[in-house]
């Protein structure tokens, strides 16, 4: 139980690392939660720090998911599901303790924790995601759709643990995303112009 406890711990802990805003102060004098929308996640990194910067972060995040369902491994524990780490990872992500409790939209942490656990899906989520933004040019969109995509996915696999977790990290992703839904509304949500 000690280590169910200590893997949940660093899990979020891993999830509260701020990449947006580490790469954004060190390498640009940036702090990005002043500059675009104000988020700390990969888009905003790409919107104000530039393409390579926000290449970093997106990896960075990534890896913070990947490397949380990996922890279970790390500890030779199996009282806990590798899983849960990653959820926890993905809330760290969202509500970093690193930066005021205020940190990404959970696409990038959630797209993590599925390419340590299922990569195929994460290979899908991905190509659903570029041709969305493709057509639309909403990331916001995309994000959404590969996130309802990762749960179609579960449920044709019917891996009842994933199902569970992509159901919460859907919902997580979609609710952080409640403002972009209602700008694509109105039609006040801003495109990509790199794609």
């Amino acid at each position: 139980m000690v280590t169910y406890g200590i893997i949940i711990l660093i899990a979020y802990l891993l999830g509260s690392i701020p990449s947006g805003l580490i790469i954004g102060k060190l390498f640009h004098g940036v702090d990005i939660r002043e500059h675009g929308s104000g988020n700390l996640g990969g888009t905003n990194s790409f919107r104000v720090l530039g393409k390579k910067a926000g290449l970093i972060v997106t990896i960075a995040d990534i890896l913070k998911g990947t490397i949380a369902v990996s922890l279970p491994l790390i500890f030779g524990s199996e009282e806990i599901h590798r899983l849960i780490p990653g959820i926890f990872a993905v809330i760290g992500h969202m509500y970093p303790i690193f930066a005021g409790f205020k940190g990404g939209k959970a696409v990038a942490t959630s797209g993590g924790v599925l390419l340590g656990y299922a990569y195929p899906m994460f290979f899908i989520m991905l190509l659903v995601f570029f041709i969305c933004l493709y057509l639309t040019k909403y990331v916001s969109l995309a994000s959404m759709l590969a996130a309802i995509v990762s749960v179609i996915y579960a449920l044709i696999v019917w891996d009842l643990p994933l199902i569970f977790v992509v159901l919460i990290l859907a919902v997580f992703v979609i609710y952080r995303h409640r403002a972009n839904i209602n700008r694509i509304i109105n039609k006040t949500e801003p495109k990509i112009k790199w794609l």
